[in-house]
């Protein structure tokens, strides 16, 4: 009987630490498997990914920073098996260090790490993005003097209404919520949501419901709950919940770890979080009302350092981008109880994030 294939998947490193650039990869649908297929270093540092399509073709574009000092992004053909192939040339974001980007609208966003701003680049016919329309800059700092002394723009992502463009600031302990006028590719400030000063808000998810929104913190192992208003763009904490269990070392101190993302099922019953340096995976159990998370387990992520994890289409199976072990692992989800459990992992030098199409 022949695999179930589950499409591919493309994975992305940072060349500079030995990284293949970007890994394109088959997956198969019975077993999670990847079995990499072929890879492109023609773009620096493509530390995040992300999947778009031609409004004209429906043809499939994966998109790309390049998170350098002179940040750019980039767009690549995906419909041969190889390696994908550029489309145009890079384009510069106007920022300093992108970690994140997002496609909606016509547009590609990019959240600028270094410069703490949101770029909007409009999206060409053939799905290359043009030089940028808008560069917001986010204005603040934060009390952790060593990473919260100006902005540090982390993630940028769409609404499920497609209304609003959220931007999740590191460096000033908070949530922007931006209008688009998609016929002049601007960006402006429509809210900001404070959270608890020294946090460090790295990624938010939403719920399938759409009506809340999850914030996980970098500088401290938590997850901040939000209601989510898409009728008024307006997000409200509701309360933090630990991610972790309390974790010493063989002396007895406490590890340090920085959270890195987060992901929810698909049916809204469960939440997942990865953190570096506890090197795990924690499972979140998500009650009705959507706003009280509890944690229930935290399981290691077959490797170090997991910057990324991610569910696959199906939501059958879990993949974490372990960075300093150079793997990505995956995992088979109970659909009851949510846990975990080892199906596989394929070595990927200086893993960042794995995206699937």
């Amino acid at each position: 009987m022949g695999a179930n294939t589950g499409g591919r998947a493309f994975i992305g490193s940072f060349t500079s630490a030995g990284g293949l650039g970007i890994t394109v990869a088959d997956v198969d649908g019975n077993t999670g498997e990847l079995s990499v297929l072929a890879s492109t270093d023609v773009l620096a540092d493509p530390s995040f990914l992300a999947v778009g399509r031609l409004p004209d073709t429906g043809a499939l574009v994966l998109y790309a920073v390049s998170e350098v000092s002179e940040g750019a992004a980039a767009a690549f053909d995906i419909s041969g098996r190889g390696a994908p192939v550029l489309i145009g040339e890079p384009q510069p974001v106007r920022g300093d260090g992108p970690t994140h980007l997002d496609v909606r609208a016509g547009h590609l966003f990019t959240a600028n790490y270094g410069s703490g701003s949101v770029s909007a680049l409009p999206l060409r016919s053939d799905g290359s993005p043009g030089p940028a329309a808008c560069v917001l800059r986010h204005e603040g700092a934060g009390p952790d003097i060593a990473r919260q002394e100006a902005p540090h723009a982390h993630q940028v992502l769409a609404d499920p209404s497609g209304n609003w463009v959220l931007s999740v600031d590191l460096g000033t302990d908070s949530v922007r919520v931006c209008a688009l006028d998609p016929g002049a590719g601007s960006l402006r400030t429509h809210s900001e949501a404070m959270l608890r000063p020294g946090t460090g808000p790295r990624h938010l998810v939403f719920h399938p419901s759409g009506g809340h929104l999850y914030v996980l913190n970098e500088l401290e192992p938590t997850l901040t709950v939000c209601r989510w208003d898409a009728a008024t763009g307006l997000l409200e904490p509701l309360g933090e919940t630990s991610v972790l269990p309390r974790s010493t070392d063989d002396d007895g101190e406490a590890v340090r770890t920085y959270p890195s993302e987060v992901v929810v099922s698909h049916d809204g019953r469960f939440l997942w979080t990865a953190g570096r340096g506890h090197d795990s995976i924690s499972v979140l159990a998500l009650d009705e009302t959507a706003e009280k998370p509890v944690l229930v387990a935290a399981v290691g992520c077959g490797g170090r350092w997991p910057r990324d994890l991610t569910l696959d289409p199906t939501g059958q199976w879990l993949y974490a981008a372990n960075e300093r072990s150079g793997n990505v692992s995956w995992f088979s989800l109970d659909a009851e109880t949510g846990m975990p459990s080892p199906a596989g992992s394929v070595d990927v030098p200086a893993a960042t994030c794995v995206v699937f199409a």
